[in-house]
């Protein structure tokens, strides 16, 4: 069922990639596993996946454990300063880096777990989360902050910038928001030199992002099936 449901969500992202006449495999699908068990993580990682995301510390700490490297997992939720050290333990990538504080955090974390041998990679990938209307309650660093996180994450001996992420706040147009986000991702490659990736998209708007830009999407229920309980 999960294998079905992921090839359906391939080939939409497919479909969307050719309406905007962009390369077929220029967007990558990054399925949401949120309350689902390891076992479909592994369902999906046998049909070529790498790569989840994952909401919670704890529930992704845990999945991680219990994976063992059969598939890397991204942090794309909220993460509190003081889970830095553990969500560096653990994580393969960070897509939801939004403060100078919890940069630094990460890049202490990413020391600590070396120094433990907790990871082989020397390099934790990130991705900043924007809020597109400064609640930064919901996650995600104001428009205003983002030179001033971009400069930390290039300062940080152990983190990469990858991009930015994005979610549309409810009452904005989405299309507008993905717009900007690649107006936003691409002047910053152009100041560093090299390519960004812009992460926008989920279950109901992913093919709008592609038309906008997104390099990645988020899909959790459409390739998994309705989450158990939360």
């Amino acid at each position: 069922m999960i294998s079905e449901n992921l090839e359906q969500v391939r080939a939409q992202i497919r479909e969307a990639e050719a309406r905007a006449g962009r390369p077929e495999g220029s967007v990558a699908l990054l399925p949401v596993s949120k309350f689902h068990p390891a076992e479909a993580i592994r369902e999906v990682a046998a049909c070529g996946i790498t790569l989840v995301g994952e909401n919670r510390e704890q529930e992704a700490r845990d999945k991680a454990a219990e994976l063992g490297g059969t598939c890397g997992i991204a942090m794309i939720g909220q993460i509190q300063s003081k889970k830095a050290n553990a969500v560096a333990r653990w994580a393969r990538e960070v897509h939801s880096l939004d403060s100078v504080k919890l940069a630094a955090g990460l890049d202490r974390g990413m020391a600590l777990a070396l120094e433990r041998d907790d990871r082989t990679s020397s390099v934790l990938p990130c991705m900043l989360q924007v809020s597109y209307d400064g609640d930064t309650s919901r996650g995600g660093v104001a428009r205003e902050g983002v030179d001033v996180l971009v400069a930390a994450v290039e300062e940080a001996e152990h983190l990469h910038l990858k991009g930015f992420m994005v979610v549309p706040p409810l009452h904005t147009d989405p299309r507008e928001v993905f717009t900007e986000l690649r107006l936003l991702t691409d002047a910053h490659a152009v100041s560093l030199g090299r390519p960004l990736q812009l992460s926008a998209g989920m279950s109901g708007d992913f093919e709008a992002a592609i038309a906008c830009g997104s390099d990645i999407v988020r899909v959790g229920t459409a390739v998994f099936g309705p989450r158990p309980v939360g």
